[in-house]
Formats: C-alpha cells, structure tokens, sequence
C-alpha cells in the first residue's frame, strides 16, 4: 500500500485526492494516509471523508508515516517549506499549482529533490483539458502552424492574499507553455509589457516565437471569466474555453502516481520551472508600474 500524506488541507483539492484515492478507489495500492495541520474542523471533515486514521501537526511529522506526499498550501510561497522536510527524505511529492511564488523558492525545491534522489512535480489542470489539442500544429487541428499570436484569458488578482497573481494566474501562464510545446525559457530573453486598469491586467511578451498576451480579471462576487484561449496561426484563428470538469484534479494526481511507479517523471527541471519564470516575470513588470 501507498500511502499518501497531505499537506495544506484548507484547500478543496484535498477533498478531490482524498475522493479519487479513499472514496471511490480509483487507484488499488494508493491511499490517502494522514493529515497535516492538525485536529481542526476541516482535518476532522476530511478524515471522516477519507476514513484517514492520523492527523499530525507539522509535514515533518509525516516523515515516518507515509511513502509519498501531496502539497496543496493555497499560498504557493509556503510550498519550499510544507515540502522540504519530505524531499529531504527523499519522499516523491506532487506540489500543486503553482510549484513555488518565486523563482528563487522553485530552484530551491528542484535542488532538494536532485540532492536526495526525490521525485518532484507540479502542474496546472488546464495543461490536461482537451481543448489545449485545439491549438497545437500537430494531429487534425485548423492549427496547421504554432500560432503567431496566443492570448489566454481567465481569473486571477494581483492583490491575493495567496501571492497576487500566481494563486490563479499560474494557470494562464501553463495552458500558454503546453500550447507552444513546452519551450525553453530564458529569463535574460522576457520582455513583459504590463498594464492594470481596474480589475484586469494585460501582460504581453514573446516566447520562442510567438507573441503571447495574458490578461488576468479579478474575480466578482461570485463570478469570474471563464478560461479562454485564442491562438492567431499562419491560416486560421483558433479559440476555445478551457473548461475545467469536476474531476479537474485527477490527471495530476494520475501522473503523479504513474511516476512514482516509474520511479521518474517525464517533466524536466526546466519545464518545472519555466512556468514560475514567466509569471514572476510578469508580477515584476506589474509592481514597476505600480
């Protein structure tokens, strides 16, 4: 048996793993064991939910207790330290989006798990929605070429609570990276644009060759701009929702595990940390303006 701590409760994605893993089973041999965070209202719910017999104070404490660890902390500049002690273990750990809030944390959690032989990933659930096919120049698409121009809409506030613009914004910035193929990024190379007027902020840069605008809405009461893409190729305009279903969350966690049976995982350390690149880029052009 598997056994799978979780680290950073608050958030509803715990809810979907410990779902996908203790409710419905949809992986036999994998089990969401223990909780971090301890005895609070929403540990409680959980373990009722999952039928999850230990809850623990701190994630160092889920060291000798578990096989692996999920890290779902809202706010992704507590992602180095609600993972460190499990890298240092050398446990496989998924981090949830984003995989740090600044560059400086990423390549930090990326050296932990090269130095103690731990499996690391992280990624957004807009990179598994199926309408990214849409907008790649491969299979039966109207996208016969990368696309000149891509422009990815959706939700997100610069001024959250859980370090501005990456809470959501990482979400863009992935759906971009998946579309153009995963290039690589250098960070000498971005060139960001920003604006904010209002509740939105339009970000524009090149990456590889293509012109990439991101705009960012701040959620409503209540409501908030759907995910959308558009991509601008050579003979034709491609554009779609990117719609997240219910199980949103299980193709991360899929990925993670079929990692850790691989023993490795098929996103590099550059691809891991490009997403965290770009966004960064993006939020030091906005405080510029500011």
């Amino acid at each position: 048996m598997l056994r799978i701590g979780m680290i950073g409760t608050e958030n509803s994605h715990i809810t979907h793993f410990t779902r996908f893993l203790n409710v419905e089973q949809r992986h036999p041999g994998v089990r969401a064991a223990a909780l971090a965070g301890g005895r609070s209202e929403r540990n409680l719910e959980l373990a009722e939910l999952g039928g999850i017999d230990l809850i623990v104070e701190e994630p160092a404490d889920l060291v000798d207790e578990v096989d692996a660890a999920i890290v779902s902390t809202r706010d992704g500049a507590k992602h180095l330290e609600d993972a460190r002690p499990l890298l240092e273990a050398g446990k496989p750990v998924l981090v949830d989006k984003p995989l740090a809030a600044s560059v400086e944390h990423a390549r930090e959690l990326l050296e932990l798990a090269e130095q103690n032989s731990a499996l690391l990933l992280s990624c957004s659930a807009l990179r598994f929605v199926p309408e990214i096919g849409h907008f790649k120049a491969d299979g039966d698409t109207a996208a016969s070429s990368p696309p000149r121009h891509l422009h990815v809409i959706g939700p997100a506030d610069p001024d959250s609570e859980y370090s501005g613009l990456f809470f959501y914004g990482i979400h863009h910035v992935e759906a971009a990276l998946e579309i153009l193929g995963n290039p690589a990024i250098d960070p000498a190379s971005l060139d960001v644009r920003a604006v904010r007027r209002g509740d939105t902020v339009v970000a524009t840069l090149r990456i590889a060759d293509t012109e990439v605008t991101f705009t960012f809405v701040v959620p409503g009461d209540g409501t908030r701009v759907p995910f959308h893409a558009v991509g601008v190729h050579r003979g034709a305009v491609v554009s779609h929702d990117l719609t997240l279903g219910g199980d949103y969350n299980a193709p991360a966690l899929a990925e993670f595990l079929a990692a850790v049976e691989a023993g490795s995982v098929s996103r590099s350390p550059a691809e891991l940390l490009a997403p965290v690149t770009v966004l960064s880029a993006i939020s030091s052009a906005l405080e510029r303006i500011s």
